[in-house]
């Protein structure tokens, strides 16, 4: 099959779906990507992308001749080879995943019988790819194959991922042909494949979800402590990165971690952990204390100020990291919570973050600046959120003469303290002591 042009119906154009349709046809294959949001393929067919990830929409661009976008799941399937399934699975009450969507893809392509293989990218609880084996065999689909097939991009970087990916895993049952039809997918991109049962491929997801969430929130409570006896958390975490047995990615301190993988991830992990019986200390410690990372820059910001009620403060950066739109689980949404349930006005600025959030809680009590100097004006306190490189071109200067009192609390490092106190800022940083101006 290597160099053969295959036909793949995607369902789904989120995130993963859109990266997933884009870069197959990048590839040379022909895809329909279903959705059942009608503005969402709306948008795709006038050549609009619903969301900002970069590279995507040139992606999409270059590809129209193979790549299609459509509500009728008929349309999508009635060529198709296989059925990538790539719809989102957020999470209930419990914690655990809602699967309604990835079953609402069984039961729309039942009648499918000329399906080679269903590929299940959404991220789901082990054991999902059993049940779903079992319900293709009960409707006489036992020769259409089955493979779990997990994602592991980044937004920001998701095309890249997938182009360019560290590994390829690839969940089969025992002498299911999908293995061999899915691996020749991924062949061009000539990364390592990784072969495995479907229950394992799952938790493969899970778990690299959940120990990169674990790192991030150990090096902020390393952060905690080194603000608590004068160590330098930047001096600290860079050093133990170099140490060849742990490296430096997902070591750097600040607000916590949001977006729309790991904090789900990790409660859904936790969820399954808890239904099978066993209660995942470590793993209920990492989401309580990534809870706790952005209240606690609230408690600092309280004490230096002698309260926050009547204080105005300015957000920096609202998504949940650069490069992206995604508000989904950012710490800018509990920040901005906090200091206003403590009385505060709050300001902010987003270079990209949605204007539809100025309709939602705790947006619609906030106001939002075209730029951060606007936003800057008369707060008694900044706290720089997201890391967009805008941010290091300011007058800091300008800045601190703007507002009422220069305070800075950098919850994600970004910034050269030095400066920042030369411009006249009493700084406050992740994992670092206050600094005042002399």
């Amino acid at each position: 099959m290597t160099g053969t042009s295959r036909r793949i119906a995607v369902f789904g154009a989120g995130y993963i779906g859109l990266v997933t349709g884009a870069c197959f046809a990048e590839l040379g294959h022909r895809v329909v990507v279903r959705d059942i949001q009608p503005e969402r393929i709306r948008l795709l067919n006038s050549g609009e992308i619903p969301f900002f990830e970069p590279g995507l929409g040139d992606l999409i661009a270059r590809n129209k001749e193979r790549l299609s976008f459509t509500l009728d799941v008929q349309e999508a399937v009635s060529e198709a080879e296989v059925v990538f399934v790539c719809v989102d699975t957020p999470p209930t009450a419990s914690g655990d995943a809602d699967l309604s969507r990835v079953w609402a893809v069984i039961d729309a392509v039942r009648d499918a019988s000329h399906l080679v293989a269903i590929v299940v990218k959404s991220t789901v609880p082990v054991g999902t790819g059993a049940r779903v084996r079992a319900a293709l065999d009960e409707r006489g689909l036992t020769h259409v194959g089955y493979a779990s097939n997990p994602e592991f991009t980044a937004e920001g970087r998701a095309v890249e991922d997938f182009l360019h990916p560290d590994r390829v895993v690839i969940g089969t049952s025992d002498g299911d042909k999908a293995a061999a039809w899915v691996t020749a997918l991924y062949k061009p991109l000539d990364s390592p494949i990784e072969l495995m049962d479907v229950a394992s491929a799952e938790m493969v997801k899970l778990a690299s979800n959940a120990l990169l969430a674990t790192r991030i929130t150990f090096i902020n409570e390393i952060a905690t402590v080194c603000e608590a006896t004068g160590a330098d958390i930047g001096h600290v975490s860079r050093a133990v990165g170099l140490d060849h047995r742990l490296g430096p990615h997902f070591l750097k301190a600040g607000l916590g971690y949001g977006g729309s993988c790991f904090p789900k991830d990790s409660r859904a992990l936790r969820a399954m952990a808890s239904n099978s019986g066993y209660p995942f200390q470590l793993l209920n410690a990492v989401i309580q204390v990534n809870e706790l990372q952005p209240r606690r820059a609230v408690q600092r910001l309280k004490a230096e100020l002698n309260g926050l009620k009547g204080r105005r403060i300015a957000l920096l950066g609202m998504t949940f990291k650069p490069a992206t739109d995604d508000m989904r689980e950012a710490p800018s949404t509990t920040l901005a919570a906090r200091l206003l349930a403590e009385g505060a006005t709050v300001t902010c600025w987003d270079p990209m973050a949605p204007h539809t959030t100025a309709h939602q809680d705790p947006w619609s009590s906030t106001t939002r600046h075209p730029d951060p100097l606007s936003a800057l004006t008369d707060a008694d306190a900044a706290i720089l959120v997201t890391e967009w490189p805008e941010l290091t071109d300011i007058d800091w200067p300008t800045a601190a003469r703007t507002m009422r009192t220069p305070l800075f609390l950098d919850g994600r490092n970004l910034l050269d303290p030095t400066t920042l106190l030369a411009a006249g800022f009493t700084h406050m940083g992740v994992g670092r002591t206050t600094r005042r101006p002399s």
